[in-house]
């Protein structure tokens, strides 16, 4: 019967190598042993020798299968115990090798946290469609900013000027300033061995740098946005809107008045202020001036962000940059900036800080004359003017100390803007990966100055942006860009002497001017 136990006699040797049992020597070779067999091999009393010990051999691998499933099964088990007890922001949870590729880890944990609101958000399909023939670009990489909560409070004493003008197809109809003309020198000779001609956007632009935003518009929400994100990861406090009265441009562009209430408020939400750089207009003279000075604080001045410095007499005024104020004489500006002028601002509602550039050294008595309350360099390039050599800074604080006037150095990242102007190459000015810009900041703190103003945050034509810029080549053109660095390398390097700055000038101004409240 199947049920029975079965007594068979058989030789152990080929079963007990077949297990891995050693014969024992004490064994005489042929003897015979009995074993029994479970019921669930009574079929072998009826199958030859071998096919018995395949039956057995068979049984054993099953039971192996079945403990080494049973284990695997264990495993896993414990893995998904482990996965559901596993806290969001555990520091093993990123796929294996993101931490080789810092700026996509970033990326994956800040990408949540940033605005993104829909009237903001670039349209990819127009930077798709602007960079298509792009052969070396690298992709805008929006997250790259760091977490706004974790900086510290800006520094209201760090200005950088900002141009409202760029324009393209999508929100403007056409590209303005993208494509820049040629300009030309003022020596016909000089002129008829460069290009003329505008530059053909997007792949030509009037730049030598290509933006991480690609050809973008001033107009666009999502723009401003970023750029103020990137402002207030640099520690600046104040932005110098370049700035034209309505119905008025520049040659090259259109009037962007319009604007300044979206910059207003974008300002704000990161708690930057807004000041006015009032660009040379058609006709400027002191009876205009008085007439946009009014517009200007009649329509902003009550925004949150509309920028005004406080004095050590406690007095908080509104700040103007005005540029190229040398073309207009001085016996104007003291019709509108001096107490006795015959268009007098001063002790007005309308009273401000009106700073003047200085390009050259006799240029500081007409400011004296004019009535200005400061002066600024501007240009980036140490050395093509009076005010902008480093060398001159502290002889014109001393200047400015002497007649109760606020210095404000400008500081720039490098220049050229031989896009523009190719014939003007011998005032190019190579940022050697940051340290031409850190030579400027270092040589600004040295002055103690009331103010620092950065040129500039992006204007593109002349190569001194500090705005992010990308690798790009076309078929006839490679742009210059910040690696092996990040494109947020000034940023980044902002931000560090920003805080330099703070720490410094609390030091040597507690008794110049209060803070900014």
């Amino acid at each position: 019967m199947c049920s029975q136990l079965l007594r068979v006699a058989f030789d152990p040797e080929p079963l007990r190598r077949a297990r891995g049992v050693a014969l024992r020597a004490s064994e005489p070779p042929g003897a015979t042993h009995s074993v029994t067999l479970s019921p669930s091999l009574c079929l072998a009393k009826h199958l030859p020798f071998w096919n018995l010990k395949y039956v057995i051999m068979a049984k054993f691998r099953r039971r192996t299968c079945i403990i080494l499933s049973l284990f695997i099964l264990f495993i896993f088990s414990l893995m998904m115990g482990l996965k559901m007890l596993r806290p969001n922001k555990a520091t093993f949870g990123d796929p294996f090798g993101l931490e080789l590729l810092p700026e996509l880890h970033q990326q994956t944990h800040l990408g949540k946290n940033l605005d993104s609101q829909n009237n903001d958000k670039i349209n990819s399909e127009t930077n798709i469609k602007n960079l298509k023939s792009v052969e070396i670009t690298l992709k805008p990489s929006k997250a790259s900013e760091p977490y706004l909560e974790e900086l510290r409070p800006l520094n209201y004493y760090l200005h950088v000027f900002y141009y409202s003008w760029y324009g393209n197809p999508q929100f403007d109809g056409k590209y303005i300033h993208w494509n820049h003309p040629i300009l030309k020198h003022w020596d016909p000779r000089i002129t008829k061995n460069y290009p003329q001609g505008k530059h053909n956007p997007p792949d030509d632009i009037g730049s030598s740098f290509y933006p991480e935003l690609g050809i973008y518009s001033s107009r666009d929400p999502s723009v401003i946005e970023t750029h103020m994100k990137q402002m207030y990861s640099a520690s600046i406090g104040v932005l110098a809107l370049s700035w034209y009265p309505p119905g008025t441009n520049d040659e090259n562009g259109e009037n962007t008045d319009d604007l300044v209430p979206t910059i207003l408020d974008k300002a704000h939400k990161y708690n930057l202020k807004v000041t006015f750089h009032i660009e040379p207009y058609s006709n400027r003279d002191d009876q205009n001036m008085y007439k946009n000075v009014k517009y200007i604080i009649d329509k902003y001045g009550n925004h949150p962000a509309f920028y005004r410095y406080q004095t050590k007499t406690g007095n908080s005024l509104p700040m103007f940059y005005i540029y190229d104020s040398y073309i207009t004489k001085p016996e104007k500006w003291a019709n509108l900036l001096t107490t006795t002028g015959s268009q007098s601002i001063r002790n007005s509602p309308y009273d401000g800080l009106f700073i003047a550039l200085l390009v050259e050294s006799k240029h500081r008595y007409d400011i004296l004359q004019g009535g200005f309350d400061g002066i600024y360099t501007y240009f980036a390039t140490n050395g093509f003017t009076y005010g902008s050599s480093y060398e001159n800074w502290a002889g014109l604080k001393f200047f400015c100390d002497q007649f109760n006037l606020l210095f404000i150095p400008s500081v720039g990242p490098g220049y050229i803007d031989t896009s523009i102007r190719p014939w003007n190459a011998q005032n190019t000015r190579n940022r050697i990966s940051g340290k031409y810009y850190e030579t400027a900041l270092g040589a600004a703190l040295h002055a103690h100055p009331s103010v620092i103003s950065i040129t500039s945050f992006n204007e593109w034509h002349e190569g001194t942006q500090i705005e992010k810029a990308v690798p790009k080549r076309t078929s006839n053109t490679v742009y210059l860009d910040y690696r092996p660095h990040k494109p947020s390398l000034y940023l980044e390097l902002t931000r560090k002497w920003s805080e330099k700055y703070s720490k410094e000038r609390a030091a040597y101004a507690f008794d110049h001017e209060l803070p900014l409240s």
